[in-house]
């Protein structure tokens, strides 16, 4: 049987027409089903969340996650699973607290049964996970366990990070929606930092509708929801976009866009939209992103990279090393570039309401 969405679920809980112990219960059931082959959890330890669950069933309805069970990425802190943060130098770190957005999830009335495989610090080395559609390809990184379990519904939400395309390719690798915001929309107290500039809080799910009630959560606005939610509070319609201004955009890249893709935004340029041309400061952006990465990064595993070097994969290592030789001059410089390219961004939109 094909897993409820988010909304179906809340709305039904809400109601109390199924028990958030019995839903928690069927997700534990597909986990077990499927993770011996996809290895999208690095921990999972679901008595916690079982108690709450009956906690829940014998009380009020808490907020519009109530019941729902929610995967978290190992990249924040849980103050009753451990957080390793993708390596082995954290194995066993056992945080005092929540993240930020953990407790906000937690406080909503969310379910964590387990923390979901991350890259080593959410950057390059992958972990087990596989993709659910097919056991010999990558789900994506650095949220791969995140949408690997929902995209093979074990879970009907779960968060993540993204730094570098860390939400949007593994959403788009399994073949459901990411959840990526605008920089410092959602706060990151309790996250494990890559990068302060670039570093952003989101999460996956199977439907638009669902990861807009992931959302409202993430960032306090109720009005980011759609369709009817869970029956808690006030819900917006959607939009008609038919009249919507879509923007098709090559992008500088386009030369390495598979046939298949290409055929098939090809296709949809004919029916919808204008071409928008690559605008010539857009090409450097590419190598801008890793600079300021790379020095961020360098500063952010300051303590790893002095005291356990050799627990970091060599690949990690030699990004720390190459982020450290970048000096402050030349990332003031590469942070107000950055702060350009948003700028001349969001121009883009002054004639469009969304870019493909």
């Amino acid at each position: 049987m094909t897993p409820m969405t988010a909304i179906a679920l809340a709305a039904a809980l809400s109601r109390r027409e199924l028990g958030a112990e019995q839903v928690l219960r069927d997700c534990l059931e597909r986990i077990d089903q499927r993770e011996p082959e996809l290895h999208a959890f690095a921990h999972l330890d679901p008595a916690p969340a079982l108690a709450r669950a009956r906690q829940l069933d014998a009380g009020a309805v808490t907020g519009p996650l109530h019941g729902l069970p929610l995967g978290v990425k190992d990249l924040f802190d849980t103050a009753d699973l451990p957080t390793a943060y993708g390596s082995a130098i954290w194995h066993g770190h056992q945080p005092r607290a929540d993240a930020g957005v953990v407790a906000a999830c937690r406080a909503a009335g969310a379910l964590i049964p387990g923390k979901t495989v991350t890259t080593e610090f959410a950057a390059f080395t992958a972990g087990p996970t596989r993709n659910p559609h097919h056991a010999g390809h990558t789900p994506g990184g650095s949220s791969s366990g995140s949408a690997a379990a929902v995209a093979a519904g074990l879970l009907p939400l779960a968060l993540g990070t993204q730094t570098a395309a860390s939400i949007v390719r593994p959403a788009a690798y399994c073949g459901i929606v990411g959840f990526k915001p605008s920089a410092g929309l959602i706060g990151r107290a309790g996250v494990k930092l890559m990068s302060d500039t670039l570093d952003t809080v989101g999460g996956f799910a199977r439907t638009v509708e669902d990861v807009a009630l992931l959302a409202a959560v993430l960032t306090g606005d109720e009005g980011l929801r759609l369709g009817e939610g869970a029956g808690f509070g006030a819900t917006a319609a959607g939009d008609d976009a038919s009249g919507a201004r879509v923007g098709l955009f090559r992008g500088p890249h386009w030369d390495m866009v598979g046939d298949d893709v290409r055929a098939l935004w090809e296709g949809v340029a004919r029916r919808v939209g204008r071409e928008v041309a690559s605008p010539d400061w857009f090409a450097p952006l590419t190598a801008l992103q890793i600079d300021v990465m790379q020095h961020e990064a360098a500063r952010s595993l300051a303590w790893e990279h002095a005291n356990r070097s050799a627990q970091l994969s060599d690949r990690m290592r030699a990004l720390l090393d190459t982020g450290a030789a970048i000096d402050g001059g030349a990332h003031r410089r590469n942070i107000e570039a950055t702060r350009i390219a948003r700028r001349r961004a969001g121009m883009l939109f002054e004639h469009h309401d969304m870019l493909l």
